[in-house]
């Protein structure tokens, strides 16, 4: 019943206006009727009967118009004007509609049929303008607004309307010039000062901004936004102290106000007092009304600073803060543990990077970085215990199945390391690199399983994509010479590897043990001498023993074998070796 009555109104009023449109032109056309040239063509004034089918036709459309079926309320709005063309009402409509169908080109003449109709009526103006505004005729707009602040009285209200308009055009002067006016009319509004002050920034003129700066600031005391503003303009100005003074005035209003305290601590930066500045972060970081978004972006910029022994402690500082301020905030953990990483503390990276996927575990990255901190902390049974999690959120991510694999591997469970790796390999089929990985890992695992055929297709998969492969060279050679199978291919590995690395004692170790298999003891000693010179591992000082005792100088050989004894990681035979003071393979 509410919607019926209203519907009423509104019809009622549709035709008021349109009765009230055609006495109107009806009236002016018997004032004008006397002056008219007897050669100028007359239009016939309807009859009644016309007048009341335009108005049934025209209500007829508002229904459908109400109702936003703009193309049936177009074809009643255009028979209503062909019975009455000169109907103010109706050229308005027919050009509202004609706008929300999103042609402004055809609704341009009824919009200034309809002004030029009607003269008082704001809304005429407002569609003329629209109507030129839309296809970017923004002299005509302008001009409708001029016109419509001219002929309808009490419109000042359409000069914010003007200026806007001249604003979006950057027509800053008549922009300004129209503020004068409403200045003149409304006062020094607080909007207007702070439009007037966007618009001396983007003339780049500093100094007027600053000056309507401190308006605001005489007319809001309390505002702190305009305080902080008015600091920037200063600080852009290259007037720092009187930024600071302007800060701080604005935190005796609101004394924790963070992003007080955040500009403070830049300003105090700046001029080089660096216990003051941290002081005004740290307490920018306290409040919990500094929001995480915010705190990440800084301690972003920190991260991009690292590895800087001068604010590594401020920024770790200042991850803790933002971990209390947000102990629910996923992000607040994982920016914590990206900062950690770059500073080596990796254990407590690590297990920030856990609390961050507790509260959110979509993030794949986060996942990768802690299974990856997991390999570099050695923690191989956490590797396989991350990584099985994250593959039940990223099944298909061979990453996750690498690091399963090298867990497992590391860990002696080789068949599950084959498993694992065998399918992340499947999965990595179109990635080159990663498929390296994989066959690396693989050629370790099968070896270890002792399926030495697979293990070495394996390995040469990858010596044909990376000839100098060091792990592979090393390894491969390595277990050929244990199995005592093609020794002339070990040496040329292990040859190769050492040209590539002279200095690292494990590839010297390991070329003169192939050495050794291949009975070449003087040239095996020569490497094995670099390599304990280099590196006291119990493997090396064993194997330097082993040789000692093929060249004849049994005494040095068990020297070295207790040497290697001491260190705790040598052989199984070590005891006996010793004791028995002989060779045992």
């Amino acid at each position: 019943m509410t919607q019926f009555r209203n519907a009423i109104f509104v019809f009622t009023c549709c035709l008021a206006i349109l009765s009230a449109e055609q006495g109107m032109a009806q009236s002016s056309r018997k004032k004008a009727k006397a002056d008219r040239q007897a050669s100028v063509p007359v239009q016939a004034e309807p009859t009644e009967q016309e007048k009341q089918i335009s108005e049934a036709l025209f209500l007829d459309g508002m229904k459908y118009f109400m109702l936003e079926d703009y193309t049936q309320a177009l074809q009643l709005f255009q028979k209503a004007y062909t019975v009455t063309p000169n109907n103010a009402a109706i050229n308005y409509k027919l050009g509202e509609v004609y706008l929300l169908q999103k042609d402004p080109k055809a609704a341009l003449p009824f919009a200034q049929a309809a002004v030029t109709q009607k003269k008082d009526n704001p809304y005429y103006y407002l569609l003329l303008a629209q109507a030129h505004a839309e296809q970017n005729q923004f002299d005509g707009a302008a001009q409708a607004y001029n016109s419509l602040l001219q002929n309808v009285p009490n419109s000042d209200e359409y000069l914010f309307n003007l200026a806007d308009l001249y604003l979006s055009q950057a027509r800053y002067d008549d922009a300004l010039n129209t503020y004068e006016r409403i200045e003149k009319k409304f006062g020094a509004l607080e909007q207007l000062l702070v439009s007037r002050q966007q618009i001396y920034l983007r003339q780049k003129n500093i100094d007027k901004a600053i000056q309507e700066g401190e308006k605001l600031l005489a007319t809001n005391p309390t505002e702190v936004r305009y305080f902080l503003a008015q600091a920037e303009l200063y600080n852009a100005s290259k007037k720092t102290d009187k930024a600071i003074e302007i800060i701080n005035r604005a935190l005796k209003v609101e004394p924790n106000n963070p992003f007080a305290h955040l500009m403070l601590s830049d300003l105090t930066r700046q001029k080089g007092n660096k216990a003051e500045s941290e002081k005004q972060v740290r307490l920018a970081f306290k409040s919990p009304e500094l929001d995480i978004d915010t705190k990440v972006r800084i301690l972003v910029d920190f991260i991009r600073q690292l590895p800087n022994p001068e604010i590594e402690d401020i920024a770790l500082e200042l991850v803790d803060l933002t971990i209390q301020t947000h102990p629910e905030e996923a992000k607040a953990y994982a920016v914590a543990a990206d900062l950690q990483t770059l500073v080596g503390q990796k254990e407590i990276a690590r297990n920030n990077y856990l609390k961050a996927v507790k509260l959110d575990d979509s993030h794949f990255k986060i996942w990768q970085q802690i299974v990856l901190l997991d390999a570099e902390l050695s923690q191989h049974e956490a590797m396989v215990k991350h990584s099985e999690e994250a593959l039940e959120l990223f099944p298909n991510q061979a990453v996750f199945w690498f690091y399963n694999g090298t867990g497992h591997l590391i860990s002696g469970n080789f068949e599950k390391a084959v498993k694992s790796l065998e399918h992340g390999k499947r999965l990595s089929a179109n990635e080159a690199e990663l498929v390296t990985q994989f066959n690396m890992q693989l050629g370790d695992s099968y070896n270890s399983l002792k399926d030495y055929k697979k293990s070495d297709e394996a390995y040469e998969a990858v010596l044909a994509q990376d000839a100098d492969n060091e792990h592979v060279l090393n390894n491969y050679s390595y277990f050929l010479s244990i199995r005592n199978q093609n020794l002339p291919k070990a040496k040329k590995m292990a040859e190769h590897l050492v040209m590539l690395h002279p200095t690292n004692p494990t590839y010297l170790d390991t070329y003169a043990w192939v050495l050794y298999k291949n009975g070449e003891y003087e040239a095996a000693r020569k490497y094995l001498e670099q390599a304990v010179a280099l590196s006291d591992d119990a493997t090396i000082v064993e194997h330097y023993g082993d040789v000692l005792y093929k060249l004849g100088k049994q005494e040095e050989a068990v020297s070295q074998w207790q040497k290697a004894k001491l260190k705790g990681e040598a052989s199984a035979f070590i005891e006996k070796k010793i004791k028995d003071k002989k060779l045992y393979e």
